[in-house]
């Protein structure tokens, strides 16, 4: 069954709908749920239309000035290195995740204003390492930043010269890696086309 809709003119700006004004189509769900119970929204109608006028004017105002200010902050973002510190153990293995909320709060130490929603992670980060971020606005205003997870202590050199991580950033414990047999044990057993001999046929 097709999902019913409906057809408001929203009184407000929402984010990732549009502003004050604009006539969207949504579930009727989220317009019963959402929308109309927070007075977002209301049907659409020329008197209202009017009504909102002024305000509209002003909403696009806004949205021009915010248009211009992450265009410069997307020009000064791009090939930034932003370093966050994270207690780990002696393998650079993290005890805590880095979210898009840390990414996003880091970013506002220096100065930019960037929402959870618009880091985009690679994947869930959980060692020590650098990492490209991809912080992401709308389709052509996004920047890559340059993401470095460091510890908040020193740890053994050795112990994070064996580390080794999947394609999915997960650690590979050392311990699974290798339980074929070298060539010399296959040979030595018997196993495989290396060690396998046939007998010489007795002579008549």
């Amino acid at each position: 069954m097709a999902t019913k809709t409906v057809q408001l003119l929203l009184t407000d700006n929402v984010d990732n709908l549009g502003i004050v004004g604009d006539v969207v189509t949504v579930r009727l769900g989220f317009a019963r749920n959402y929308l109309l119970p927070r007075q977002l929204a209301t049907t659409p109608s020329k008197e209202k239309l009017t009504e909102l006028a002024d305000r509209r004017a002003e909403a696009e105002k806004e949205q021009a000035a915010l248009l211009e200010h992450r265009r410069s902050m997307v020009s000064k973002m791009e090939g930034l290195e932003l370093t966050i510190l994270r207690s780990c153990n002696d393998l650079g293995h993290l005890y805590g995740s880095v979210t898009q909320q840390d990414v996003a709060d880091a970013l506002g130490e220096k100065g930019f204003v960037v929402k959870s929603r618009e880091v985009r992670l690679p994947f869930t980060i959980k060692r020590i390492d650098n990492f490209d971020v991809l912080i992401k606005f709308a389709k052509d205003l996004e920047a890559n930043i340059k993401l470095h997870v460091e510890p908040d202590r020193t740890l053994d050199d050795d112990g994070r010269d064996e580390m080794e991580f999947d394609d999915e950033g997960e650690l590979i414990d050392p311990s699974l890696k290798n339980k074929r047999p070298a060539p010399e044990a296959a040979a030595a057993t018997g196993d495989g086309e290396a060690g396998t001999t046939e007998a010489a046929p007795a002579a008549e």
